[in-house]
């Protein structure tokens, strides 16, 4: 059964970045449908009730890394966007009753409470950051050289991209060139040894190095997993973390009316089967219950592992690059837990039950970079860490729509549980174990937040994947390491958003730059189409 409508481009999965590829492709004057498999728009970015009166961001659930272009472009504020910033950017509460606060203009006199001298890095540090982050945000919109074959007219513009790129790198400077060097190649943990001697410090700019990646802070390469946190900025300011009223589901609603505003069709409860091929070429989208949506573009919003592991005809895909997906690395490590709560947690280190500013912040569980490291090493023998790292952000501090009055709704994110278990295990059956596990060790810190647990969601890595087609739990879409990113995110060959069939694209994380709500992939991705879909126009 084939769907007569003609459109330019058919978008498979309707989460964040296939909603702005959508919405681009629709202003270039293109009809576009886009399909989702569930019964609502925004993939991981959604907010859902999960207990009668208490809402949440179900999985992704605070934003910084969203474009600041794609907010001007598709207009988001004026489509019910608004987000607003955190009193204080991170809390840590510590074992010994002390804690550490950071945030603008207050963190060198928290941290000098552990190291004056430390205290004296801090400016040093952040500009050091500052400097390759904002190679990372001119980044981040462009696409990457791209290795191609066959015409030597089709290397020019690659040539072109490359030269730009090296161009921009040499502006840096030495001192920013080895800083680059350092954040791609060296570990979170060397990184940060090499800049302060105080544990909480460490514990706190660490934590991004391990966040969504499977890994000790001590494994080389995961300095830029902590430098990937580090480029967004909220309502202007860099590196800011805050919260969309509404939860991250706003983000994405925003998102759906912005295309739908600009003729694009969203469907929902259409879940695809299967990428149509004819004759070496993709054609449509086929959906479970059989209807066919055709398009003269075939864009995937999909993890490429499940894209094309999973939609296609094993025979249509070069043999390298199938061996390539086959082999392509996901599993965040990830297990998540959205929390009713009758009361606030009252901390052992800073205690009150009454709203205050460390309340609203990231609050992270974890002392040190050694207490990451062992509980990656326990996750790869036991499938879970016995000391879990946990960040708690009470988003009900900052926005009274989420929860009834006087009660409060909490975001888990807990790092280092196997995205497989061991020995054959599943998650369904250790979910609430586990789950458990993650309430007494906040409970060590808010002897409190045990009793004051309504209700609760558990998602680990298996109900991740199920549930938002997260393979392995994977929230980057794959593992962000030199060998899976820039002109090799996907593969070389198609780091330019298309995929290895003609009529065939991708504008998912699986492509640069990579994963979090930034909205770029499907930005670029759209930019890609738009200019083929205009060269056959005029052929």
């Amino acid at each position: 059964m084939s769907d007569q409508t003609p459109y330019d481009a058919v978008i498979v999965g309707g989460g964040h970045n296939g909603l702005v590829c959508a919405a681009y492709l629709a202003k270039a004057g293109l009809k576009v449908v886009v399909l989702e498999r569930r019964g609502i728009v925004g993939g991981a970015a959604v907010t859902e009730e999960f207990h009668p009166g208490f809402r949440n961001s179900v999985a992704s659930y605070t934003v910084s890394l969203l474009n600041p272009k794609v907010i001007r472009d598709l207009d988001l504020h004026a489509h019910g966007l608004k987000i607003v910033e955190r009193k204080v950017s991170n809390f840590l509460p510590l074992p010994d009753g002390r804690y550490l606060k950071t945030g603008a203009g207050r963190t060198a006199e928290e941290v000098a409470k552990f190291s004056a001298k430390d205290a004296t890095k801090l400016d040093d540090y952040a500009a050091e950051l500052d400097l390759v982050a904002d190679v990372l945000r001119e980044l981040v919109l462009q696409t990457p050289p791209n290795i191609v074959e066959g015409s030597p007219l089709s290397a020019i513009p690659e040539l072109i991209r490359a030269g730009s790129l090296a161009n921009r790198l040499r502006k840096l400077g030495l001192r920013g060139q080895r800083a680059l060097l350092d954040l791609f190649t060296n570990s979170a943990g060397d990184f940060l040894d090499g800049w302060f001697e105080s544990d909480p410090i460490k514990a706190v700019y660490g934590f991004d190095g391990i966040v969504g990646n499977y890994a000790s802070p001590y494994t080389p390469g995961s300095a830029y997993v902590l430098l990937h946190h580090c480029f967004g900025e909220v309502n202007g300011k860099k590196g800011v973390w805050g919260h969309a009223i509404g939860g991250m589901g706003a983000i994405t609603q925003a998102m759906a009316k912005s295309a739908a505003a600009d003729g694009v069709e969203i469907r929902l409860d259409a879940p695809v089967k299967e990428i149509l091929i004819e004759k070496g070429k993709a054609v449509g989208a086929v959906t479970e219950d059989g209807k066919v949506f055709r398009g003269r573009a075939i864009v995937s919003n999909l993890n490429p592992k499940l894209l094309y592991l999973k939609l296609m005809d094993p025979g249509v895909l070069p043999p390298d690059f199938r061996k390539r997906m086959e082999s392509w690395r996901v599993g965040s490590g990830t297990f998540r837990m959205n929390v009713a709560l009758s009361e606030l947690p009252d901390f052992k280190c800073l205690p009150g039950k009454q709203l205050a500013e460390h309340h609203t912040a990231g609050i992270i569980m974890a002392p040190s970079l050694r207490y990451m490291e062992q509980a990656f090493f326990d996750a790869r023998l036991r499938g879970w860490s016995r000391e879990p790292i946990v960040e708690m952000v009470i988003s009900s501090t900052l926005d009274d729509t989420l929860a009834p009055e006087g009660k409060h709704v909490a975001s888990l994110f807990c790092q280092h549980v196997a995205p497989q278990l061991p020995d054959g295990k599943s998650w369904d059956d250790h979910r609430e174990a586990v789950a458990d596990l993650m309430i007494e060790t906040v409970n060590a810190y808010a002897p409190n937040f045990k009793a004051s647990v309504i209700a609760r969601q558990s998602l680990s890595p298996l109900d991740l994947e199920r549930t938002f087609g997260l393979v392995g739990g994977d929230i980057f879409h794959g593992a962000l390491d030199l060998g899976q990113m820039f002109s090799a995110r996907p593969a070389l060959g198609n780091a330019n958003y298309h995929g290895p069939v003609p009529g065939l694209y991708m504008c998912g994380s699986g492509t640069h730059p990579g994963g979090g709500v930034t909205g770029a992939p499907g930005h670029n991705a759209a930019r890609e189409i738009i200019n083929d879909l205009g060269r056959r126009r005029r052929s």
